[in-house]
Parts: C-alpha cells; sequence; structure tokens
C-alpha cells in the first residue's frame, strides 16, 4: 500500500506537532507510518493499513461502528498520552468536512510554528509545552503570540526569551480556556 500521509495517524492525529516527532536525539519518530511504528504493533495499523489497506480509520465502512476507534476519541476527550489529543475530535470532524489536503495544509503551518519556538524560544524544556501549544491554539493566536514574544524579548537570553513567549501563551490560553499541559 502506498502511504500518502505519512505525518497523520491512521486515528487523526497530527505527528507534526508531537513531541517524538520533533526530537533530535535517537528517540525521534518519524510518524506513526514511519517503518519502525509500523512495526510496534498499534492496533490502529494492524486493522486499518495491514488488514484492511486503507491509511485512515474514518476511511473504512465500520468506522462508525468500530468500538476501538470510538473508545479512542472517547478516552481522547478526557486524557492524553505523551502527545496532545485535546483536537482529536475536532480534527476529524475537519478532515471528514474540508478534506485531508486541506487539514495537512494546515498542520504544515503548525509544524512552522511550532519549529519557530523549538528554534528561538525552547530552554531545553519546553518542547511538549510548545508542541502542546502548537496543537491547541488557533494558527492566527500563535502567530500574533510569536511576533509579541520577539518584540517583547529583544537583547534577552534564552532563558528569558522562553519566558516571554510562555507568558503570552499562558495569557492567552487563560483568555480562551485552553489547557496547555498534558491531561493525565
Amino acid at each position: 500500500m502506498q502511504i500518502q500521509y505519512p505525518e497523520i495517524g491512521i486515528c487523526g492525529l497530527s505527528c507534526r506537532l508531537c513531541p517524538t516527532y520533533n526530537a533530535n536525539a535517537k528517540s525521534k519518530c518519524n510518524g506513526c507510518k514511519s517503518e519502525y511504528r509500523m512495526g510496534a504493533g498499534c492496533p490502529f495499523i494492524t486493522c486499518a493499513l495491514k488488514k484492511k489497506g486503507i491509511e485512515f480509520c474514518w476511511q473504512c465502512e465500520e468506522s462508525a461502528s468500530c468500538k476501538k476507534w470510538s473508545k479512542h476519541r472517547e478516552v481522547g476527550k478526557r486524557v492524553d498520552s505523551f502527545k496532545c489529543y485535546q483536537t482529536l475530535e475536532d480534527d476529524i470532524f475537519f478532515i471528514q468536512a474540508n478534506g485531508i489536503d486541506e487539514f495537512q495544509k494546515n498542520q504544515k503551518m503548525r509544524e512552522q510554528l511550532l519549529k519557530e519556538m523549538l528554534q528561538n524560544y525552547n530552554e531545553g524544556r519546553s518542547k511538549s509545552y510548545y508542541c502542546i501549544a502548537a496543537t491547541v491554539l488557533q494558527i492566527e493566536e500563535l502567530n500574533a503570540a510569536l511576533i509579541q514574544a520577539k518584540k517583547d524579548s529583544i537583547k534577552l537570553d534564552i532563558k528569558g526569551k522562553s519566558k516571554v513567549l510562555h507568558s503570552v501563551l499562558d495569557e492567552i490560553a487563560e483568555r480562551k480556556h485552553y489547557l496547555l499541559k498534558l491531561r493525565k
């Protein structure tokens, strides 16, 4: 089977905004459909890709009645793993309404903003936080936060820059009732 969207998980998660996808170490993941992950035993990979030859759960004719996918989506409404699931359900609805290519376009914009945060504001302890922010905030909010942080952090060291961006993102999150941490 030809994988067309390696950075979009079978279940709807965006690999582009995952901390392990954005790692600069041996532990870097190349996406849910990478060779390594394909051998890891994910039930969605086994079912969709290996058994049914489809790339996404929502392409399956049994998706509306699939207990495994339904449970995954329900759990994702309440808790996260190492990756933020807060927008999973909205992302699936977006894909179904607008198509995978439009979703991919949005995720690439989010990924670029995340890369800017990681490159210019990560003091070594903020990667997961920035990944969550890139997942949860609207693209316009992320852009505005980066513009504000850049303006407010001129001549600061990386720790100072990080504090400024955290402050800007936290203010947006508080105002919009976003949660910028993993739900356990």
